[in-house]
């Protein structure tokens, strides 16, 4: 897709970042690093969903700066400006790249993690893999728990389209049946965000967020854990009260579950004054 939009919301946040690099298959994994580092605090790694990138965050990223914390937020493997891993197509595939570039850029300083939806599902997995490389982590809006039967929505594909208003209605109809409870925010920068999102996604057929790979990994998670999901998120609907008591069984010290008001799956775009509130309560 061509003639993309960037919002200068993006171009304006982009613009204030530093830039990082570290290694990932035949290329780079690209940081962005808001905020300085304060002593006491730890930096906050914040991992975005699939199809997507740091702008994910875009709606949260000023608020965390403000509230004192040092923000490193990649653009995982294979999607935004990071190189495709060397193998692997799914959340396992973030694991090696992701450690490495951690460890060059933090060294033994343990963060704060955050992940959201596929960011959520990888967070697990890493920790659970290399739990010294976090003391806290935060889960928002993350698949991969076991409590849903079945899928609860399908998107629709756009990529054989070659017209450009074809691909627009089938973004706004994606973003409203996965992304967004309140449909009147589709147009505007949630949509210009996704798209120059998605165009970017060099992972397709990922399959790990329908199954109980996040459960299971989160046996293995001995720090803190809590969650904030949107009250409507469309990966759960219906059974987004069973979620709770999933994570009180897998995670051994969970933390409790937080519950936005008003807001789907990407809850921090929804409805960021009430999420950032909520995260902020998981970090003090």
């Amino acid at each position: 897709m061509s003639d993309l939009v960037i919002p200068s919301e993006v171009q304006r946040l982009a613009a204030q970042a530093v830039r990082h690099t570290t290694p990932c298959g035949a290329g780079d994994l690209v940081w962005h690093v808001w905020g300085q580092a304060r002593p006491g605090v730890r930096p906050l790694v914040m991992l975005h969903g699939g199809s997507g990138s740091w702008t994910h965050w875009v709606r949260n990223l000023d608020a965390l700066v403000a509230a004192g914390h040092q923000l490193w937020v990649p653009d995982l493997p294979g999607f935004g400006d990071s190189a495709a891993p060397l193998s692997g197509g799914d959340a396992d595939a973030m694991v090696a790249p992701l450690r490495e570039g951690l460890q060059l850029l933090l060294g033994n300083t343990p963060c704060d993690l955050v992940g959201f939806s596929f960011g959520g599902m990888t967070a697990g997995l890493l920790l659970a893999a290399h739990p010294e490389l976090a003391q806290r982590l935060v889960l928002v809006g993350a698949p991969a728990m076991g409590v849903v039967p079945n899928r609860q929505f399908e998107l629709k594909a756009w990529r054989h389209l070659t017209d450009l208003d074809e691909q627009l209605a089938i973004h706004r109809y994606n973003l409203g049946v996965l992304m967004l409870h309140d449909k009147r925010l589709i147009d505007g920068l949630a949509l210009q965000t996704h798209v120059a999102n998605v165009v970017r996604d060099r992972m397709p057929r990922r399959r790990l967020a329908h199954t109980d790979i996040l459960a299971r990994a989160l046996l293995q998670v001995a720090c803190p854990v809590h969650a904030i999901y949107g009250e409507h998120d469309a990966l759960y609907k219906s059974w987004i009260h069973q979620l709770e008591a999933a994570f009180a069984a897998t995670a051994p010290d969970f933390r409790g579950m937080h519950l936005v008001p008003h807001a789907g799956h990407w809850v921090q775009f929804e409805q960021p004054e009430a999420f950032d509130a909520a995260l902020l309560a998981a970090l003090a």
